[in-house]
């Protein structure tokens, strides 16, 4: 599918996707970030939103040559992937590749590095234009909210979150605001029934997570083949209760 022929945009990726997945080619897939896409001990048991977006593509769209790789690491920074471009993302020559970071770039205290938004969103820019020189659709993900007063170090959410918003902007990427839904899903605020810690989702939260990703990416099997999209907007509905 990588096709840099045209420039590439949010909405003339969005096409390529669409036309993408009504035809028959198969498609690589990456999923890439931080521990919240690792997807590891918070869900306890649970899936994680990688794992159900796997369900439905390769599942409810019946796309079973598609790869869906999750390359996301626990405790890493924007630097990180890019310093392991090759394992983390070329390797797979993904023709989609989802980037949800932030959460441990915002993070100040003992022992850390501090890194400004900029030098963040600077990061950012590097990482779209390198997926793009090989044609791939790149959908750039803001963190999920979180609850400040009880995650010290991390107060600066919001300036992270508008770092992706500016970057998906000005280079013209698909862009999914989690934190943005997450704020709605929990009226303004955080939504206690969808974290497992201050900045961590739960099972209920990478459900939230999956419907979100799989909205905006527009992947909704036929009707009649729609197990999985009910499921999580019950659990979703059930966490805000």
């Amino acid at each position: 599918m990588p096709n840099a022929e045209s420039p590439a945009s949010a909405a003339s990726d969005l096409r390529r996707l669409r036309d993408a997945l009504a035809g028959t080619d198969p498609l690589n897939w990456v999923i890439t970030g931080d521990s919240i896409t690792h997807g590891l001990v918070h869900t306890q048991g649970g899936r994680s939103y990688a794992e159900h977006l796997h369900e439905l593509i390769r599942g409810e769209l019946g796309r079973t040559r598609d790869a869906v790789i999750n390359t996301a690491i626990s405790g890493h920074r924007i630097t990180d992937i890019l310093g392991d471009w090759d394992r983390r993302i070329a390797s797979w020559t993904p023709d989609v590749v989802t980037l949800m970071i932030g959460t441990n770039d915002m993070a100040t205290g003992p022992g850390q590095v501090t890194v400004e938004p900029a030098e963040f969103a600077a990061s950012l820019r590097e990482f779209v234009t390198r997926a793009r020189s090989a044609g791939t659709i790149v959908v750039l993900q803001t963190p999920p909210s979180i609850d400040i007063p009880n995650a010290p170090g991390r107060e600066r959410i919001i300036a992270f979150a508008d770092a992706v918003r500016e970057v998906a902007t000005s280079e013209d990427v698909i862009l999914v605001d989690q934190h943005a839904r997450f704020t709605e899903l929990g009226n303004g605020g955080v939504p206690w029934g969808m974290m497992n810690d201050p900045f961590h989702p739960n099972a209920a939260g990478h459900a939230a997570l999956a419907l979100e990703l799989a909205n905006a990416l527009d992947i909704c099997p036929q009707p009649g083949n729609d197990r999985v999209r009910p499921l999580l907007e019950a659990r979703v509905a059930a966490a805000r209760l």
